[in-house]
Formats: structure tokens, C-alpha cells, sequence
């Protein structure tokens, strides 16, 4: 019993010295890859598709602030105040859960809830992955702050078959780079986030439309981080 504890113990220290050191590497170091590009390329593989990864960083004073805006805006629009997690979207989730019976699910991640899950974990709904989110988002607030969890995010973001990223999206989509983006580009890029393989900000459902006018009009309202 006394070596399991230690081997258990070893791995509890081995893990947390990692995970700390990752943190604080993706402070000064931008993300490569991460777990879902790996996935997806095995997804890719496997279906026998061509494997294409299109990403292109930007930093966060360089990326034109309407995306970051739009992205605040539809996402998570008391990203400012909160310190990871948002407690009131939290219980307003339940409530609204509770009510529906498990007919239609309601989230409340942040944004950066949703950055370190997707810089650091798979994806999945179980409770070891969503205790490890919770742990990094914990992590990444206090290493990184605001500005660096926003970096991060816009620039790892899914949307679309091997685009990551707000600056490879504009590319793909509307045919210049993200420091170039209209406020009506930005909320349609902003409005197909949460599934961005099923939607296109290119042809736009009346749906996505309609969320991209409500994300404009939130826009100026929320705060974000200065250059």
C-alpha cells in the first residue's frame, strides 16, 4: 500500500512540475500544436483525407481589436471581471438545465476555461478532463493574465476543416489577414465558434446571421485588454 502511495505521489509532483512548466513556457513561447490539431489529424488519416493544418500567429497587437471584440462579445462578456470562472453564467446554466430536463444542454465556459482546454487537454465531457480544465484555468489566469489568455485564444481557435486561429480564418474566408477585419467580418467569425465545421462565416445561415448582428451590437460594451 505504502509504494502505490509513493508512486501515486510521484506521479501527483511529476505532473504538477509539468504542467506548471508548460504554463509558464507558453508565456514568452507560442503553442506549436495542440491536442485537438493532434486528433484531428489522426482524424484526417483515418478517413483518408489530406492533412492540413493552415495556422499563421498573430500577436495581440497586431490583430485588429473587433475580432477580439466580437469573440469577448459572443463568448464570454464578463471576461474582464471574472478570474477564470464565471459564477453567475454558471448558475444561471443549472438553472436553465434543471428547467429543460436534459433536452438542451446550456454551457457557461469562459474564455478561459475554453483556452485551457484546448491548449492542454482533449475534448470530452467527462469528469477528470473537466477537473483538469478547471485546474488549468486556475494556472493560466494567474501565469499568464488577460491579455496573453486572449493571445493564446484567438490564435488556436478551430473554425473550420485545418483552420486554427483568427489570422488563417480571415485568410481562408475573406481573403486578407485578421489586422484587416471589418466589424461585420469579425461577428460572423465570432458567431460560428461554437461549431465552426458544421457553419461557414463565408455562407452564412440566417441563423449565424442573426447572431453576428446581436454580437455587433454588444461589441462596444464589452471591455478587453489594452495594446
Amino acid at each position: 500500500m505504502k509504494k502505490i502511495f509513493k508512486i501515486l505521489f510521484k506521479l501527483f509532483i511529476g505532473f504538477m512540475l509539468v504542467s506548471v512548466l508548460s504554463v509558464a513556457i507558453y508565456t514568452v513561447i507560442n503553442p506549436p500544436f495542440t491536442p485537438l490539431m493532434f486528433f484531428r489529424t489522426f482524424e484526417y488519416l483515418f478517413e483518408g483525407e489530406p492533412v492540413q493544418i493552415d495556422k499563421d500567429w498573430m500577436s495581440y497587437d497586431e490583430i485588429d481589436k473587433k475580432i477580439i471584440r466580437a469573440l469577448v462579445a459572443a463568448e464570454d462578456a464578463r471576461f474582464m471581471t471574472h478570474e477564470g470562472f464565471d459564477w453567475r453564467a454558471i448558475k444561471a446554466a443549472r438553472r436553465y438545465n434543471e428547467r429543460m430536463d436534459g433536452k438542451k444542454k446550456r454551457g457557461a465556459s469562459t474564455i478561459t476555461m475554453q483556452t485551457a482546454k484546448n491548449t492542454f487537454l482533449w475534448h470530452g465531457r467527462n469528469y477528470v478532463r473537466k477537473a483538469l480544465e478547471a485546474y488549468f484555468t486556475v494556472l493560466i489566469e494567474a501565469v499568464w493574465g488577460k491579455k496573453r489568455i486572449l493571445e493564446v485564444y484567438v490564435n488556436i481557435i478551430e473554425w473550420g476543416n485545418g483552420v486554427y486561429g483568427a489570422n488563417a480564418a480571415a485568410q481562408a474566408y475573406f481573403g486578407h489577414d485578421a489586422s484587416k477585419l471589418t466589424k461585420q467580418e469579425a461577428a460572423l467569425l465570432a458567431a460560428v465558434v461554437p461549431n465552426p465545421r458544421r457553419w461557414s462565416p463565408a455562407t452564412p445561415t440566417r441563423y449565424i446571421l442573426r447572431r453576428a448582428n446581436w454580437i455587433k451590437g454588444r461589441m462596444n460594451s464589452v471591455a478587453i485588454p489594452k495594446d
